[in-house]
């Protein structure tokens, strides 16, 4: 059986909750996904051989929209932006539908797994691309939305983040964000607050009528970043029935002193001279230079899979089994060359939690039974 193989048991079904493939990759021109590529090679980490090698099930596709411009131009042009990357990853799964399905309910994943596929959730990342306009979370949830983030790296019309340098522009949600809160809430998609600064994300769990998740976030008391949460907001998160989804971004994992702060502040500087920008061509074109600039000024820390597995137990120590999961966001900074480059390495975490004593009942919890709750809990408040 393929997740034999891949280490895992095959009543397992794995799901990880956030990979930024959908914008990272498959807006190549000519990239096939249905072909394994390498890393060392083209930077990319998924691709289908390698989910199969990795004997993960579903993944949470992530469409990601770099923020610029908050004008009804730029928002227009971020809109059209994501929906172009909408196009292009139902143009690739539907290329690939004979081992390939877009789960638009909660329990779609199991069964398409049963019939020998994997199975993608479709998610927002930075509701700056939903613009000012409410109606639009209808309009991705038609296109198969069943996760949206509230924002990433800069304070946007929905809500702060955690890593903007400026001082908070709303304390938290926006009174839109509130709007957009709702509007998830009776279309049934599960909110993430990951990126979220801690008011917005206590925001969240406040007017979030369905737990809300945190879909590749770590924990602050292994590592002192902020777009880490505390061990309080953890156990409210749990308290309101949410999950947190550990991440791989090696800043966010590791303590290192200089680069944590100087990787985060490049980062959000450059974003910074964005913001009152255009996501035309020619600046689309500069993103991609800028990024290797800043990679290569501040290497990330040096990480291992018993770094994931820190995040990984205090989380479940503080929250409990039933509120932790796996997002490691891949192709989107997350991993590291030693023992998690790609998603074909996956299995090396459940070999070092079993190592550690853990049984398969809260590995299953851990890869994709406690996401499956919430989200199977968001459909259901959106039935009544």
């Amino acid at each position: 059986m393929i997740g034999e193989r891949a280490g895992f048991p095959e009543s397992f079904f794995t799901f990880d909750t956030h990979i930024d493939t959908p914008t990272a990759s498959l807006m190549r021109e000519g990239w096939d996904f249905s072909a394994r590529h390498e890393r060392a090679t083209d930077r990319s980490q998924c691709d289908l051989p390698r989910m199969i090698a990795g004997g993960l099930d579903a993944l949470g596709f992530a469409v990601y929209v770099t923020q610029a411009a908050r004008t009804p131009s730029g928002f227009a042009r971020a809109h059209d932006a994501a929906l172009r990357v909408f196009e292009r990853t139902h143009a690739v799964l539907q290329q690939n539908s004979a081992t390939c399905g877009i789960a638009l309910r909660a329990d779609d994943g199991p069964r398409l797994k049963a019939a020998g596929k994997r199975a993608f959730y479709l998610a927002i990342e930075n509701s700056y691309s939903l613009g000012r306009d409410a109606g639009n979370v209808a309009k991705f949830h038609a296109l198969g939305v069943r996760l949206l983030g509230l924002n990433h790296m800069l304070h946007n019309d929905v809500a702060d983040s955690s890593t903007d340098p400026r001082a908070p522009e709303w304390g938290g949600l926006s009174p839109f964000g509130r709007e957009i809160v709702a509007e998830c809430n009776r279309l049934g998609i599960a909110l993430d607050g990951s990126h979220a600064s801690d008011d917005a994300v206590w925001d969240l769990l406040e007017f979030s009528r369905t737990p809300p998740l945190l879909t590749h976030t770590g924990v602050r008391a292994i590592c002192d970043h902020p777009r880490n949460v505390g061990d309080e907001l953890l156990r409210a998160l749990a308290a309101k029935g949410g999950v947190i989804q550990i991440n791989a971004l090696p800043v966010a994992l590791k303590n290192s002193p200089g680069d944590a702060s100087g990787l985060t502040a490049a980062t959000a500087d450059f974003l910074l001279k964005l913001k009152d920008a255009e996501l035309t061509p020619e600046v689309k074109a500069s993103l991609a230079g800028e990024w290797k600039k800043i990679d290569d000024a501040f290497p990330p820390p040096h990480c291992t899979i018993d770094d994931v597995v820190a995040h990984i137990e205090h989380a479940v120590a503080v929250a409990g089994i039933d509120h932790v999961g796996i997002g490691f966001d891949l192709d989107g900074g997350g991993g590291f060359p030693d023992g998690l480059t790609d998603v074909a390495d996956y299995p090396n975490v459940t070999r070092a939690l079993r190592a550690r004593g853990w049984n398969d009942e809260n590995l299953a919890k851990l890869w994709g039974q406690n996401t499956l709750r919430v989200l199977r809990a968001c459909e259901a408040h959106a039935a009544r």
